[in-house]
Formats: C-alpha cells, sequence, structure tokens
C-alpha cells in the first residue's frame, strides 16, 4: 500500500555572524608572515594609487618601530583587537587540535636581514665539515647516515645499536658500535659545538670542553657530569655540598652554563625533508644582562604607509564643487573616494596586524619569561592558546592565526611560535608539569637503560617519579608511544 507524502516548507529564524571587508582584511593579513607581508603590501602600493610610502609629519611614532619593554607598566592598547571576534569564521581546520585542547630594524635604526635557512643548511652545512675529514668512503657513509638521524635540536636521540640495525636492513651496510661511535665523535667535534649528542648531558659537556681552560671551567664540567639533575631542578644546596665549592663559585659557574646553548641544531636550521624555503623572524626578543626582556617587530622591508597627498586634495577639491558636478566628475569623486577609503582601510589593517602581533608575542614572552631569561627548554611551562587570549585579550582564533607560520629570533636562536606551546599533565596534588619535560627525561631514562634489560613501563614510572615526576604507569606507556618507543620486550 502506497504512502501519501509531502513536502512542507517552514521558515526559521538564524542569526550568522558576517564579517565586514574590514575584518577580512585584517584577518588575511595576521595570517601573514613578514616576507608575504612586504609583498603584499608591494603589490598594493601599485594597485591603489592613492596609496605610496611614507610618513606623514603628523603620524606618531609606528608602532613596530618601537620596543617593547616587559619591565614596564605600560600596556599596548588593543581595544580594536578586542572588538574583532573571529570564532564563526573559522573552519576545524585553522585551529590546531592540540592546541584547542588548550624594516626588520637595529637599533641603530639601520635596515638588517636575517636570513634562517630552514633544512637544507643543517645537513648540507653538518656534511661540508664532514667531507674535509680523512675518512674512507664507508666510514663518510656511516657519517652521513649519523647526521641525518639527527634530530631537529641536533642532538641523536636513536640508539647506536638501533642505527647499526637500520644501516643493516635498509642500507645492506654492516658496522659495529664500536665504529659508529668512532664516526660519532668526529660529528661532535663539528660547529656548531654540541651537534651530535646524545642527551642534554652531553650537549652541555661538549660545549664546556672547547671552552679555554680555567678552574671556572672546571667547576661548569663538574655541576653538568656530576650534579646535572641537581642544576636542572636548581637544587644549589645539594651541588654545594656535593661539590665542596662556595656559593660565589657556583653562581659564576650557573651564568657561564646558561648561556649554553641546549639546542644547537637550531642555529641551522631544521631537520632536512621539509620545504626549501628562508625564514625571516617575525618578531625580535633581546634579553639584557639585567634581565629586562626587549621586544619588537622585525620591520626588515616593511615599508611606512601614508595616503597620497594629490589624491587627497583632489577628492577635497571634487567633493567641494559636488552640487555643480557632471556625470564624469561625479564618477571620478567616486573614483577617487573609493581608492582613498581602500588605501586608508590598508593603513589601518597594517597597524591593528602589528598591534595583535605585539599583544600575542608579549603575552607569551610574560607566560615563559623564564625560558625567555636562560634559555633553558626545560623551564617552558605548559600553556594552551587560551593561556595566551585570555592574557593578551584577544579571541582564541586571533592568538591561533598569529600563531602560524612566525617565528622569534631571541639570544639562544630563531624559535616557531608553535614550540612555545604544549599541554601540561596535573598530578593527583595539583602540581602542573610540562608534558614536554616529561616526555625529554623519559627518552633520556630509555636511552641510557641497558639494552639486556630494558626498563618496564611501571620501572620508568618508579625513576621518574623520584626524579620529581610522578606519572601513572599508564601516562607512561601513551608518551612512550607518542615519541615511537616500542615495549621494553621489544628493545632488547
Amino acid at each position: 500500500m502506497a504512502q501519501n507524502s509531502r513536502q512542507v516548507q517552514t521558515q526559521a529564524q538564524q542569526q550568522v555572524q558576517t564579517l565586514s571587508p574590514q575584518q577580512i582584511l585584517v584577518v588575511k593579513l595576521l595570517e601573514l608572515p613578514t616576507i608575504e607581508l612586504e609583498e603584499r603590501i608591494h603589490a598594493e602600493l601599485l594597485d591603489n594609487p592613492a596609496l605610496e610610502e611614507g610618513k606623514e609629519p603628523s603620524d606618531e611614532p609606528n608602532v613596530d618601530a618601537e620596543a617593547y619593554n616587559t619591565n614596564e607598566d605600560g600596556e599596548p592598547d588593543t581595544t580594536s583587537a578586542e572588538e574583532l571576534s573571529l570564532g564563526d569564521y573559522l573552519t576545524e581546520d585553522d585551529i590546531p587540535d592540540y592546541k584547542l585542547q588548550e624594516n626588520n630594524r637595529s637599533r641603530e635604526e639601520t635596515p638588517e636581514e636575517i636570513p634562517f635557512s630552514d633544512n637544507v643548511s643543517f645537513y648540507e652545512t653538518l656534511k661540508e665539515q664532514l667531507d674535509m675529514q680523512e675518512l674512507t668512503s664507508e666510514e663518510k657513509q656511516l657519517g652521513e647516515y649519523l647526521i641525518g638521524s639527527l634530530d631537529d635540536d641536533g642532538l641523536l636521540r636513536k640508539g647506536l645499536d638501533a642505527i647499526a640495525d637500520e644501516l643493516a636492513i635498509y642500507q645492506g651496510i654492516y658496522t659495529t658500535q664500536e665504529q659508529l661511535e668512532h664516526i660519532l665523535s668526529i660529528i661532535q667535534d663539528f660547529d656548531p659545538a654540541g651537534i651530535g649528542a646524545r642527551s642534554l648531558q652531553e650537549c652541555l659537556l661538549l660545549q664546556i670542553q672547547r671552552k679555554e681552560d680555567s678552574p671556572l671551567k672546571q667547576i661548569e664540567y663538574d655541576i653538568i657530569s656530576k650534579c646535572c639533575d641537581e642544576f636542572t631542578k636548581k637544587n644549589k644546596e645539594k651541588i654545594l655540598q656535593k661539590l665542596g665549592i662556595t656559593e660565589q663559585q657556583y653562581n659564576e659557574a650557573a651564568a657561564e652554563l646558561t648561556k649554553l646553548n641546549p639546542r644547537p641544531g637550531s642555529s641551522l636550521g631544521e631537520a632536512i625533508g621539509k620545504n626549501l624555503q628562508h625564514i625571516t623572524p617575525d618578531f625580535l626578543v633581546e634579553t639584557e644582562d639585567d634581565g629586562t626582556i626587549q621586544l619588537s617587530l622585525n620591520n626588515r622591508n616593511v615599508p611606512e604607509l601614508r595616503l597620497s597627498r594629490e589624491f587627497t586634495e583632489l577628492l577635497d577639491e571634487h567633493t567641494r564643487n559636488k552640487a555643480n558636478q557632471s556625470k564624469e566628475s561625479k564618477d571620478a569623486l567616486m573614483f577617487l573616494k573609493q581608492k582613498v577609503d581602500a588605501a586608508q582601510g590598508f593603513i589601518n589593517a597594517v597597524k591593528q596586524r602589528q598591534q595583535t602581533l605585539l599583544s600575542t608575542m608579549q603575552a607569551i614572552i610574560d607566560l615563559q619569561r623564564p625560558f625567555f631569561l636562560e634559555g633553558d627548554e626545560s623551564l617552558l611551562r605548559p600553556m594552551i592558546l587560551k593561556d595566551v587570549a585570555e592574557r593578551a585579550k584577544l579571541d582564541i582564533s586571533t592568538v591561533s592565526r598569529v600563531s602560524n607560520s612566525k617565528y622569534v629570533q631571541t639570544n639562544y636562536g630563531i624559535y616557531s611560535l608553535k614550540f612555545f606551546f604544549s599541554d601540561g599533565y596535573t598530578t593527583e596534588n595539583g602540581e602542573e608539569l610540562s608534558i614536554r619535560e616529561i616526555k625529554r627525561i623519559l627518552q633520556e631514562c630509555i636511552d641510557k637503560e641497558d639494552k639486556e634489560k630494558p626498563y618496564t613501563d611501571d620501572e620508568l614510572a618508579d625513576i621518574l617519579k623520584a626524579k620529581g615526576y610522578p606519572i601513572a604507569r599508564r601516562t607512561v606507556a601513551k608518551y612512550r608511544q607518542q615519541l615511537n618507543i616500542p615495549v621494553a620486550r621489544l628493545r632488547r
């Protein structure tokens, strides 16, 4: 029996947020890194005759030419940025899932190029140094494979036994751990100091060994070689007692140790395998000896913009004669007005971009201040988009757009803004720990284990607890899997 069907048309009222053309322009400019912003501005200068390079005599100093000092009480004006809420504009792909769970100028105002080679320079620079060594063809093959096995920090996270297995399986090259150890020791003599280290401790020791001999150098070496865990946890009293040194000696050595680079690979670029491109930092952050942190935008070749005086005078003239205009004059007035409005809108959008970028980066510096003071990755606290958005008084989606494809130059190297974001782990006592730091310690524990008797997850949990990271066995298993480390029986 056939059933009757009918279509019913209904009306429903729905509120939809739409963005004005000006807001969309601001959004698009926020996404652009410095190089692409330059290209966008030059394209706009060619397209709009009402826009020209230069600075109006009455203009206030450009925001991006001024340094932000974190010791000052004044905060940047973010009123216009606060008004821009873009949540409904974004798709799910615009914000990374892991975060939702959460005219470059020197001080003398001289243009300064900061090329930073991504990927190619890392491998090629080290390979050039390898080619300068007197090695057999087989030794060079081993050296090239070891260089290719370094991670983004320039450290060797894989065990030499695992690398020997890989060479046999994938390259048909049979070698021993002793041979690999010899080649690795050669690579560890390359520049920058610390390259090829298998742990943070070895990385720092390699850098200390390059220093000129002195009593202070010996104290630095003893602190890292004998009291590395105590030093990373800033347990001064235990170090003084263990090494029998004075507090002044410790303070002098600690001041030198904090100048070492825990990520030597960052000065060469990241590991080979991504797009071949040059990275120009969007932010410049300088940490002074007195603890002052200076923030400025890297203006590089970004020109200052102003309205064309000729266009504005023509617009004023046509506006005054509006009453007795011909059709041609009215069309000319409309053209002039459109171009001037577009030019002014573009200038405002660029200024708002600068203000929003500075507000976001300032919030990151405030939240990660210990890292910017000392450059120690272990000092990075858990931080998600929401934390930065609340501190900068911006929308989360705005912070996401600022953080994507942006880089900052610091005293310790050049970092992607994404580097500073990570989730946190909260213990039963309510203490928040950095997942990044827990994973680093976990990796070091496994790297140093006896390969004949590798640690089980329960044993790793006990070791981490003894080191001050009380996490459950199942959490250890999760982090181990995220690090692509197999279970104990497969690590023999």
